[in-house]
């Protein structure tokens, strides 16, 4: 990569140059992100995965930027038009803005009113006008008259014409205009089409006026979509005659201060390319630049929620009983064992119009005792609430625990080609309660399968950038499921196609090699399998843990390129291996900086010790059961004052949505969140998602169906 790039892409994210060109190297090696942030801490410094994915981001980018100049730069020279000076300006370009300005002249154009002009002889009146050589325009125009132009007036609006996309296509003049318009504000005013009921939800932004630079991402996100929807009109309230004040102040500046007669020509030719030319097409592109902004804001609270909701506690490999709840259909109840396994399925219908409670009562105890159930998911969506407190009363043992969970993208999965392929012979309610039951057991195995924008943790999702979106998205799946690490023997293809340089098509030949040879032994084991090689070795192993193989480092985080270091320690305490895996004792009379190597520094030896005392330790916490209210039924239980318990569902760059057990969820928002006078800027510093919290009701609108929630403290 360029020394050009480098050091803008270090600028940009605030780290060393040689740790973006070191991160550069490892990619082009085919090294992966949670590999090098993981393994290759020396030659980054120890950013995290997220510095790194961010560097990543800005490589791809100048790659494509580089293809883009080597296209720019070619049909220029085709044209016979490239000159040093801007073959120059074009390498050293690493904004796309930039470069685009720099190609506008040459881009290939449809027939425009200055095509039409040069080609009636007037481009040498033009220039000479531009330039300021003539002091008599009409009687320089005179000369100019041919079949094709008819006076001198008509010669000049031609000459203007020419001048006018002239100065459309100067990137200084452009530069200029882009730096008034994003200094001012975007104005938006309703349409005809604002009058019918599906514009009510944009009626907030009707009359809506907001700086540019300062605007919240999902305000500007949302008078879009309305503008989109063709609600509303958007503008910027930018000044007609000052802007072009300043364009031909800029202008006569540079050369000097023309007659009135030339004066005028040149500020009419000013004042059409603003109006005509440079205002629309300005205007949008500032407007984008915002969007792009917003997007990427509203992308990175969409990431920390997903990251946040794939490492959800877990309650572990337990018997589980699920229900998928509903009224008039029924509850459907399955029943899985330790490794998520379908045992049983049935429906019971507990509630009207049916009510059958105490059959329903009977067959619940009858397969908590048949199955040896330990723990029941209830699903929270339609009768998720009725359905709980329907299953608390039903005698069971003291030992199995109630859990509301997240129906998000259940009903996504159960309809999914990859619910099919699991469940062939079982209709989507079967598949749905078996989906809620195994995101107990473990969210992140289960959460993989389902398209992350159809979790309910977004903001805005559909309106972003769909491609950069799905980069960060991809890549916050893959840090989690890395962070956490994957048991190579029982994971799914779906997760192990996360797994750090394996991918769907390595993903399933190990899949394969499983059901044909049996559970792996070791992590060698892997280079058996098809199309597996050293490279995709090298990325994967210190991932994939294997419980119970022979080597105990195979089921811990130390990478098999570091097994060597590990059994220098523990020669150095004359123990074996074994012996010193999870040892704390044996551990900490071990000195890191004695087994310090050329290509495993300090950094890497600290993390194998630390992985030695809990080796394979997931991350994550354990899962703790959660009752709402048992006086809240519906949003007219709520008061003003009211004191109540609730879960975080959804964490927006405005607020936070609380779950407490109704149809509706309430509001936090981010002003009622900080303790006494102690503002809040980013609610992801004070909650995550599925937080247990005390919340106080602020204000119910029963009309608009809207709860206004204080954070009370943290449960």
């Amino acid at each position: 990569m360029k020394d050009l790039y480098i050091k803008t892409i270090a600028k940009k994210l605030s780290v060393r140059e040689w740790q973006v060109e070191n991160c550069a190297k490892l990619f082009e090696d085919g090294a992966t992100i949670p590999f090098i942030s993981r393994y290759r801490k020396e030659k980054t410094g120890g950013l995290n995965d997220v510095a790194v994915a961010e560097i990543r981001h800005w490589t791809d980018v100048y790659t494509e930027m580089e293809k883009r100049k080597e296209s720019i730069l070619s049909t220029i020279r085709d044209a016979g038009k490239l000159t040093e000076e801007l073959e120059k300006a074009i390498s050293d370009c690493v904004e796309s803005r930039e470069l685009e300005d720099l190609y506008l002249p040459f881009r290939p154009k449809r027939r425009t009113r200055a095509t039409a002009a040069k080609e009636a002889g007037l481009e040498p009146l033009a220039e000479e006008i531009y330039d300021m050589k003539i002091t008599d325009p009409h009687r320089e125009a005179a000369k100019f008259l041919n079949d094709k132009v008819k006076s001198a007036d008509e010669a000049l609006a031609g000459a203007r014409d020419i001048i006018a996309e002239k100065l459309n296509e100067t990137p200084s003049v452009r530069e200029t205009v882009r730096q008034m318009f994003r200094t001012r504000r975007l104005v938006s005013k309703p349409t005809k089409n604002a009058e019918s009921p599906e514009a009510a939800k944009y009626r907030g932004y009707f009359d809506f006026s907001e700086s540019l630079a300062h605007i919240a991402s999902h305000r500007l996100l949302a008078v879009l979509r309305a503008e989109q929807e063709g609600y509303l009109n958007l503008r910027i309230d930018a000044d007609p005659e000052k802007c072009g004040n300043k364009l031909y102040y800029d202008f006569c500046h540079q050369k000097k201060y023309p007659n009135p007669d030339l004066s005028a020509q040149i500020r009419s030719a000013i004042d059409d390319a603003y109006k005509r030319l440079l205002e629309p097409s300005i205007s949008n592109e500032v407007i984008k630049d915002a969007k792009e902004r917003a997007d990427i804001e509203s992308i990175k609270v969409f990431g920390e929620n997903l990251r946040q909701l794939l490492l959800a506690p877990p309650v572990g490999q337990k018997r589980v009983m699920a229900i998928d709840p509903g009224f008039r259909t029924g509850c459907k109840v399955v029943c899985l064992d330790e490794q998520g396994n379908l045992l049983h399925y049935e429906t019971i219908f507990p509630h009207p119009p049916a009510s059958e409670k105490v059959k329903s009562i009977r067959s619940v105890s009858d397969m908590i005792s048949k199955f040896g159930i330990e723990v029941i998911a209830v699903g929270n969506g339609t009768a998720g609430r009725e359905t709980e407190e329907f299953i608390r009363r039903v005698p069971k043992p003291d030992t199995v625990r109630v859990f509301s969970v997240s129906e998000d993208g259940a009903s996504i999965y159960s309809a999914s080609e990859v619910a099919r392929e699991e469940f062939p012979d079982y209709d989507v309610t079967v598949r749905g309660a078996v989906s809620i039951g195994r995101r107990l057991m473990d969210p992140l195995a289960e959460l993989v399968k389902i398209d992350p924008k159809s979790l309910g943790v977004g903001q805005y999702q559909h309106d972003v950038d769909q491609t950069l979106l799905k980069e960060k998205l991809d890549n916050v799946v893959e840090s989690c499921v890395n962070s956490v690490g994957v048991n190579l023997n029982t994971a799914s293809r779906h997760l192990l196609s996360y797994v750090s340089g394996i991918g769907p098509a390595l993903a399933e030949n190990i899949v394969q090699y499983r059901k044909e040879n049996g559970p792996f032994s070791s992590r060698n084991e892997l280079l058996k399998v098809k199309r597996l090689g050293d490279k995709a070795f090298e990325q994967c192993a210190g991932f994939l843990r294997i419980p119970g193989a022979a080597n105990p480092l195979d089921n811990s985080a130390v990478h098999p390129e570091a097994y060597h270091i590990v059994e220098k320690m523990a020669s150095s305490l004359h123990v074996r291996t074994e012996e010193l895996v999870s040892n704390q004792e044996l551990c900490s009379r071990i000195k890191a900086e004695n087994f310090v190597e050329p290509d495993f520094g300090l950094p890497t030896v600290n993390d194998i010790l630390k992985e030695l005392v809990k080796p394979g330790r997931d991350p994550r916490e354990s899962a703790s059961e959660f009752s709402f209210s048992d006086s809240i039924h519906s949003i007219d239980d709520l008061s003003s004052g009211m004191e109540l318990p609730g879960i975080v569902t959804n964490i927006t760059a405005f607020g936070a949505f609380v779950d407490l057990g109704i149809k509706h969820n309430g509001l936090i928002h981010v002003s009622q969140m900080g303790e006494g006078r102690k503002r809040v800027q980013n609610p992801t510093d004070v909650l995550r998602l599925h937080q247990h919290v005390l919340v106080q009701v602020l204000s119910v609108d029963t009309d608009r169906e809207r709860i206004g929630l204080k954070l009370l403290r943290k449960l």
